[in-house]
């Protein structure tokens, strides 16, 4: 099964489950229940203080792989031993209660994303330290960004005083929450339209998350190649994977050296979604 099938299974089996709590209340309870385990309270708080900066439409910090460690429930085994001797009644409540929470937490650490998708209509996790690179890079250029969403990248360069226009078709808004929460000014104008109108103001093109499988990715591609002033582009997306089509990735040509490499350093994988930041020719 691929990546992209299996977070829309992961997604399906969450809006299922109708009678559990929501999300960050499930976080929250686990906090309690492995309150002795900091290698799962780490994960957990991570996950809970990225939702309270995003709720407050602030960017969030790094995230660390939201993955349990491979021998967590040998570690809950020897805590309990530790704890109580064996055969216990009070030792057996309390590895059943550790135990069964596991397949849970598992579950809802692997969930982040979709939770961000759905609540907030956030698609690729956007954090501070990684705009912070970004602005490094553009250095006081204008740029312009389409298929904005929300505004999370603009609203993050602004805040450092970068000049960037902001926008987006806003196709979306009736399917999922794009568009529905807003973190800056987006102008509701589709890509092609967006760079033929801005085209002799701007310095570069940021392109985050074209959808899979559409081609818009390839004619934005050509629009710029035809241009007759060199702009760059900057795409930010899993090659090959959950995002852009399959056409763009085969004619996009990828620049990748120490340069890419460092606008990357602080935007790392923490679930199924490789994406990365390319600056293409």
């Amino acid at each position: 099964m691929d990546k992209r099938k299996l977070l829309k299974k992961l997604k399906k089996q969450n809006k299922i489950i109708k009678s559990e709590p929501k999300y960050i209340e499930r976080l929250k309870n686990y906090q309690k229940i492995y309150a002795d385990f900091p290698e799962i309270k780490f994960l957990v708080n991570n996950i809970i203080e990225a939702n309270r900066l995003i709720k407050q439409n602030e960017l969030p910090q790094d995230l660390p792989p939201l993955i349990l460690n491979d021998h967590i429930q040998d570690h809950i085994f020897e805590y309990v031993n530790s704890k109580y001797s064996q055969g216990d009644p009070e030792g057996d409540r309390l590895w059943n209660k550790l135990s069964d929470n596991l397949p849970k937490l598992d579950k809802d650490l692997r969930s982040f994303r979709d939770y961000l998708e759905t609540e907030y209509g956030m698609w690729a996790y956007i954090s501070a330290p990684f705009i912070h690179d970004i602005s490094k890079y553009v250095n006081n250029k204008k740029g312009l960004e389409i298929m904005a969403g929300n505004g999370y990248i603009s609203k993050g360069l602004r805040n450092l005083n970068q000049d960037i226009i902001a926008t987006d078709s806003m196709e979306w808004v009736n399917e999922n929450e794009t568009g529905k929460h807003l973190l800056t000014n987006v102008e509701k104008i589709d890509a092609l339209s967006a760079i033929e109108k801005y085209k002799n103001d701007i310095d570069y093109i940021i392109m985050c998350w074209s959808p899979d499988g559409i081609e818009i990715d390839v004619d934005i591609l050509n629009k710029i190649r035809s241009m007759d002033r060199d702009i760059d582009f900057i795409v930010i997306g899993e090659k090959n994977g959950a995002t852009n089509s399959k056409k763009f990735w085969k004619m996009a040509d990828l620049i990748e050296n120490e340069q890419t490499e460092s606008l990357n350093k602080h935007h790392k994988p923490f679930d199924l979604i490789h994406d990365k930041l390319y600056l293409v020719k």
